[in-house]
């Protein structure tokens, strides 16, 4: 694209552009003045101002955009007042993007009359994702008319040049240019990445870096200056929202202000480089055409006087406002769940006995059938094959190309894109396609997905099904064996759901899919078909398509006898997946004298039901398929010791696979890393000796 200025920005536009500058530069003077009061770290929009506002002034309310950690003018430009962004600079119970909860320039937001705002991280370049995701969810709307628009809806994501070295930008990148999205990536390069210069990190500009991806377009321009800014962003806005196709825009921008009030400018930059970019200070470039074309000097300095005093008058506001109250620390860690209740027919007379893989493929269907807004992408879930275990299979057929489909080798992306796919109100199901496979997505999990709901104060709960299938048999070796539960159960802000059976399996996607939180179901490969002996039990009548399994439910799958109970004579045995299967193979050893609870889900975890049980009994194992060392079941282990010390009869056991770095593809190591039944009869005979 070609960019060549065409057209004469308005005065009007260039005096509120002015205004914008002098307010930005009245906040950032005011908040170096109070550095005692402003002591959260912030960055500021100096320097940047003129490609920023640019950019805001294109934008109806239709629009999304994404601004990074120091857009504070885009901000503004939306419209915006200083008193909220300083509500968040001193992290005040009013700020109202996240409650107090995140730094300066960290804004979410639904404002109708505004460009909406997802939730982002400050993980410089992570949010390209959640972003492009926006934009593929804008694309699937339109395509099935899900939603009407005035206007075509363009999303804009704004990063700094050195964070484009990212792999997961250029994951984003690619989704974006082969799919043909309505994005603009906006990157503004100022030559730092906090104290790296731009020869230390990088072999070349955005521009030149993203010339290789076929179909993305790209432009320059002087970011520093709003005229030749403003007209490049409005053809750019223009080419996307009449086209539909993605753009880069490099903005060549200088930073006069600190990198952050923590690091500041001193720590690194001489004065022969300070005093290069204050050379380009937006603002007084602006001024200099302004006063060219015949604006009164007076007025502007008016505006300057104008803009101080506001600024002051909302930062003495800001100071006084109240700070959040201890009491709201937990709200929104999760969003409510309307399914609280088991509901619908799980065991319809007549009914037909399943494999778990079919369980699922069956909620799927139902699911997508009753909801256009569903979707399902990930490594070969495609109608080619349906999945590496033909967990999709049929589905592609039935729904088309548009609503399941393949993916690149782009774990990052099929993760993180679910946050923007579910910001405008779409449900997507994606598939890791072995759990060994998930840790490239654990950057967006953790520091996109599972923050979006608590850090934007309730305003963008990700509601998406992430699938993973998971756990070892039969010689499937070190990169698709692992077990990967007790790092998921780590993140706080995700649920995980572990079903052992098929009614199980399809009660709990069912009421993952009505959950507005994220969930990951994790899928033990050996009980998809019931191939693994004394896995049998794994197949189960269907439920009915009204079957809906609540999260937080385990349930007791053997009950010991309760003589041998009264007598002290019984072990409880806790556990999910495969270990449901070794835990009633082992129980047959042991008549009457073994209680085995299914967890089911991970995250909510039914402790009132382990509580009970394990008071009643006072002799405890918790079995996992896991190594053992610090993991989920050691953790639960000691929290059961905790709340039921007094009636226990002997410490809480543990038992899962040994602490070796990988699953061994050798039929004879696995079988002696993982346990089995026979190994948890032994661990259950030195129990019923206390």
């Amino acid at each position: 694209m070609e960019n060549t200025l065409h057209e004469k920005v308005s005065q009007d536009i260039l005096l509120k552009a002015y205004n914008h500058m002098m307010l930005a530069k009245a906040m950032a003077d005011i908040y170096e003045e109070n550095r005692n009061v402003c002591k959260y770290v912030h960055s500021t929009s100096r320097g940047h101002e003129a490609i920023q506002l640019a950019t805001a002034y294109q934008l109806t309310k239709e629009d999304w955009v994404s601004p990074y950690y120091r857009d504070e003018s885009i901000l503004l430009g939306i419209g915006f007042e200083p008193y909220q962004l300083m509500l968040q600079l001193l992290a005040k119970s009013d700020d109202p993007f996240s409650g107090g909860r995140s730094y300066y320039s960290h804004p979410s937001s639904r404002d109708e009359n505004k460009p909406k705002i997802i939730h982002q991280s400050s993980a410089t370049g992570m949010q390209t994702i959640p972003t492009t995701g926006v934009a593929q969810g804008i694309k699937y709307i339109q395509e099935f008319e899900l939603q009407n628009f005035d206007h075509n809806p363009v999303v804009v994501c704004s990063l700094g040049d050195n964070s484009v070295t990212e792999g997961e930008v250029s994951e984003a990148l690619q989704f974006a240019a082969l799919h043909q999205l309505p994005i603009i990536f906006l990157v503004q390069d100022n030559d730092w990445g906090i104290s790296v210069t731009k020869e230390e990190a990088r072999t070349c500009d955005a521009y030149d870096f993203v010339a290789g991806f076929v179909g993305l377009s790209r432009m320059r321009v002087d970011g520093t200056d709003f005229i030749e800014s403003f007209e490049v962003m409005k053809k750019a806005v223009d080419f996307v929202r009449t086209e539909r196709k993605p753009v880069v825009v490099c903005a060549k921008t200088v930073l006069i202000g600190h990198h952050t009030s923590g690091v500041r400018r001193e720590f690194y930059r001489d004065e022969e480089d300070l005093t290069k970019h204050r050379a380009k200070d937006p603002g007084e470039i602006l001024r200099r055409q302004l006063l060219e074309a015949g604006i009164d000097q007076e007025q502007l300095n008016s505006i300057i006087r104008k803009a101080r005093q506001k600024a002051e008058e909302d930062f003495e506001r800001a100071k006084n406002a109240e700070d959040p109250k201890p009491e709201t620390v937990m709200q929104h860690v999760f969003a409510p769940t309307p399914v609280i209740e088991e509901t619908g027919t799980r065991e319809p007379e007549g009914g037909e006995k399943i494999v778990m893989v079919d369980a699922a493929i069956h909620a799927i269907q139902e699911l997508m059938w009753k909801h256009p807004e569903a979707l399902l992408y990930g490594q070969d879930v495609g109608e080619r094959i349906g999945g590496v275990f033909r967990e999709t299979v049929t589905l592609g057929k039935k729904f088309g190309k548009s609503r399941v489909f393949n993916t690149a080798i782009q774990e990052a992306y099929i993760i993180g894109s679910t946050a923007g796919m579910s910001a405008v109100g779409l449900k997507p199901i994606v598939e890791v396609q072995f759990a060994d496979y998930i840790y490239p997505g654990i950057n967006q999990l953790i520091t996109e997905i599972s923050k979006s709901n608590y850090l934007s104060n309730g305003k963008f709960p990700v509601s998406n099904i992430i699938r993973v299938p998971i756990g070892a048999y039969g010689g499937g070796g070190p990169y698709h064996s692992g077990s990967v539960e007790s790092i998921l159960a780590n993140i706080k802000g995700i649920k995980i759901a572990y079903p052992s059976n098929a009614a199980d399996f399809k009660g709990l996607l069912k009421a993952a899919y009505y959950d507005p939180n994220p969930v990951i179901m994790l899928e033990h490969k050996g009980l998809y078909w019931s191939k693994v002996p004394g896995t049998e039990d794994a197949k189960t009548i269907e439920p009915a398509e009204d079957y809906i399994l609540p999260f937080g439910k385990g349930k007791v799958v053997i009950q010991a006898d309760k003589q041998e109970t009264e007598r002290g004579r019984t072990v409880l045995v806790i556990t999910y997946g495969m270990g449901v299967y070794w835990a009633k193979e082992a129980a047959k050893n042991f008549a009457g004298r073994v209680e085995v609870i299914d967890l089911r889900t991970l995250i909510p975890l039914d402790e009132a039901l382990v509580f009970e049980r394990a008071k009643e009994h006072g002799k405890c194992i918790v079995l996992t398929e896991e190594q053992l060392t610090n993991s989920f079941a050691e953790a639960f282990a000691h929290r059961i010791t905790k709340n039921c010390f007094r009636h226990l009869d002997a410490p809480v056991e543990t038992m899962g696979a040994l602490d070796v770095p990988a699953v061994p593809i050798n039929l004879v190591l696995e079988k002696e890393m993982l346990p089995n039944a026979e190994k948890l009869s032994r661990k259950i005979e030195e129990m019923l000796q206390y």
